[in-house]
């Protein structure tokens, strides 16, 4: 007696388990109990192969993920953490107070050296205040290159790099450079002058700073040297004379080393930041848009963008008293020292002085950590840059310092 075929022969063929040929072929004749048999046999070797592809889907559903995915996944939720972390620190920078120079408490560092005669302790406070008033009195005219006819600010830049690489080689105080650059500026304020004899006003005011400031200063053969003769002995004697008689010989002129030396006191004399501060305070000397600046300014904002760019952020309450300026009033001035140092290397006399050892290479250090930052020839707004900044300073404080005490706790389970 022929049986037709169950209604579980569909199914499998639907499943794939059986071919769909097999399917369409006339079913052969089978005795019960033989075909109910390979029925049950059929459908448990089904049910065997369904469980083994549900325990492969499931074990393949519960394998570790893709190493690269979970490194992005990690790196992502690092950034992630890190962005919190500098709005929280941006959030925090805002609501910091600024340090006043007069009303923040301040120590009293001249107390240290009274019994010190050269520091004049009792007369030092009284000798700035003085001088704050002075500066005021010789200050040249910030836009009096508009009244020289043959001259031009590029032309006064090409000027004051030959001037300072005569200053190194006769080995002259950074006093006798700031002044001489002062009487020039002064000078060119009042006269005309002819582009043929802007290197003898150059050549002269040297020589007069010189006198006024070095111990031995070098004669007039000695800077006809440096001119290449260009100009007889008279010459440069009858230029000394007139130059003094157009400045009302007036040599009175607030030196911004003086500062400098002030401000550094605050910072614990670090030589470094000190050092720093010189190659950014001598830019005045070459970029024309800090004529307008007083010494006492050019002087504190340098030691500001020095200890930015060395990694120290705060301007404390020492710091603001004795430089006289709070944080706010320096950023304009370190702005334009900032927009010098990315721009392309136009005085080489005056980056190859601070390439050296002896100024532990201030002028390379200065220009990586620019352009580290920013591309060159960007016009950076500071003031808006200066949060981040700072934010930015903490947190490779904090790595740094993270670091140093895992190598310490390193070297302390090797011993």
């Amino acid at each position: 007696m022929a049986i037709d075929p169950p209604p579980v022969i569909p199914s499998l063929i639907k499943r794939g388990s059986l071919p769909a040929k097999d399917a369409r072929q006339p079913s052969k004749r089978l005795s019960t109990r033989d075909s109910r048999s390979k029925l049950h046999a059929q459908a448990d070797e089904d049910d065997a192969e369904d469980h083994r592809d549900a325990k492969r889907r499931r074990t393949s559903s519960e394998a570790p993920e893709d190493p690269q995915a979970a490194e992005e996944a990690r790196v992502q939720a690092e950034e992630a953490a890190l962005a919190a972390r500098i709005n929280a620190e941006l959030e925090a920078f805002a609501e910091e107070p600024e340090a006043d120079p007069e009303n923040s408490p301040w120590d009293d560092l001249d107390a240290d050296d009274v019994d010190d005669p050269l520091m004049v302790s009792e007369y030092v406070v009284d000798i700035f205040k003085y001088l704050r008033q002075v500066e005021l009195t010789t200050m040249p005219n910030p836009h009096y290159m508009e009244s020289q006819k043959e001259l031009a600010w590029k032309m006064r830049g090409i000027l004051m790099d030959w001037l300072i690489q005569v200053h190194v080689r006769f080995r002259l105080l950074p006093e006798t450079l700031f002044l001489c650059v002062n009487l020039i500026d002064r000078f060119l304020s009042a006269r005309v002058v002819s582009l043929a004899k802007l290197q003898l006003v150059g050549v002269t005011c040297l020589f007069i700073a010189s006198k006024f400031e070095e111990v031995i200063s070098p004669s007039v053969s000695h800077f006809l040297l440096c001119a290449d003769s260009t100009y007889t002995e008279s010459e440069i004697l009858q230029a000394e004379r007139y130059v003094l008689k157009t400045l009302d010989w007036n040599l009175s002129y607030p030196n911004p080393v003086h500062y400098l030396r002030r401000v550094s006191k605050a910072d614990g004399y670090d030589v470094k930041v000190r050092t720093l501060a010189k190659y950014l305070l001598e830019i005045s000397c070459l970029e024309w848009r800090l004529i307008a600046a007083p010494p006492s300014l050019m002087a504190a904002a340098s030691i500001w963008l020095s200890r930015l760019a060395l990694g120290y952020e705060q301007w404390s309450p020492n710091l603001a008293h004795y430089a006289g300026y709070a944080e706010s009033a320096l950023v304009p001035t370190a702005n334009i020292m900032l927009n010098y140092v990315l721009k392309p290397i136009r005085h080489e006399s005056f980056h190859k002085k601070y390439a050296g050892k002896r100024y532990y290479k201030s002028s390379i250090y200065m220009r990586e950590w620019a352009l580290d930052r920013w591309a060159e020839e960007t016009q950076v707004n500071l003031a808006q840059e200066l949060p981040r900044l700072k934010v930015e300073i903490r947190l490779e404080r904090e790595q740094m310092e993270r670091q140093l005490q895992a190598e310490e706790g390193a070297g302390v389970e090797e011993r």
